[in-house]
């Protein structure tokens, strides 16, 4: 399977009326979209899809007001927000997959924001999770594994090697879950069916990075402003 890579952006306000934008490619979706389709290979941007776009204009006719500052003033905010909303993506995402949040966490990259340059960017790319991530445990039958809340049997799975009556042996693989493809040398990594770039598309986890930029910017946007206005 190709490396599938999708990223949710943050965007500037200094000189934007309409920041509440998704685009795939150069594809514009339009003010309040979420980005349904997650395509391999495509990078795909998310910004802020529920925010009022007219109050958005006051806070960057404020930040143009505050000459060299306002690009400083700007990226601190975006920043801020842009943590507060990826732990609310690595959250949503670990609760729906059941897998550790601290694997989520990882799996992600950050670009913050600069004066210069003012996206705050969260992208991740990878592809099927490696199914031992998920508590897999060995049984007689095969390996079990809690994915998306549910405790599964992948029948005819392994983690070692050997006889239950014997003693199981470690394969010095990693951990990962086998099977057979075949002929008894021909293994195959078993994985969970979780692609977390698609995950930050499918519903929950783009809808907790909207809401939580949505709650979070304009009052983050007015503290930042207020900390450098004289008096």
């Amino acid at each position: 399977m190709k490396l599938m890579r999708f990223a949710m952006m943050v965007a500037g306000l200094v000189g934007l009326a309409g920041a509440a934008m998704a685009e795939v490619g150069n594809e514009a979706l339009g003010p309040g979209s979420l980005v349904e389709v997650v395509q391999q290979e495509d990078v795909v941007m998310l910004s802020v899809g529920d925010v009022d776009v007219r109050e958005l204009e006051r806070f960057g006719n404020m930040l143009a007001a505050l000459g060299d500052e306002g690009p400083k003033v700007e990226a601190r905010a975006l920043n801020r927000v842009g943590d507060m909303a990826r732990v609310e993506v690595v959250r949503t995402i670990a609760k729906e997959t059941s897998l550790p949040q601290k694997n989520v966490r990882d799996s992600l990259q950050v670009k913050r924001a600069s004066a210069s340059d003012p996206v705050y960017v969260i992208s991740a790319k990878g592809r099927d999770v490696s199914l031992r991530l998920f508590k897999a445990r060995e049984t007689l039958r095969g390996v079990t594994a809690t994915v998306r809340g549910q405790r599964q049997l992948f029948e005819r799975s392994f983690i070692k090697g050997g006889s239950f009556a014997k003693g199981r042996v470690a394969l010095n693989m990693g951990g990962n879950v086998f099977e057979r493809d075949g002929a008894r040398t021909n293994l195959v990594r078993v994985r969970s069916g979780v692609v977390i770039p698609a995950e930050m598309v499918d519903g929950p986890a783009a809808k907790a990075f909207d809401q939580s930029v949505a709650r979070n910017l304009p009052q983050r946007l007015s503290h930042e402003i207020s900390r450098v206005l004289p008096g």
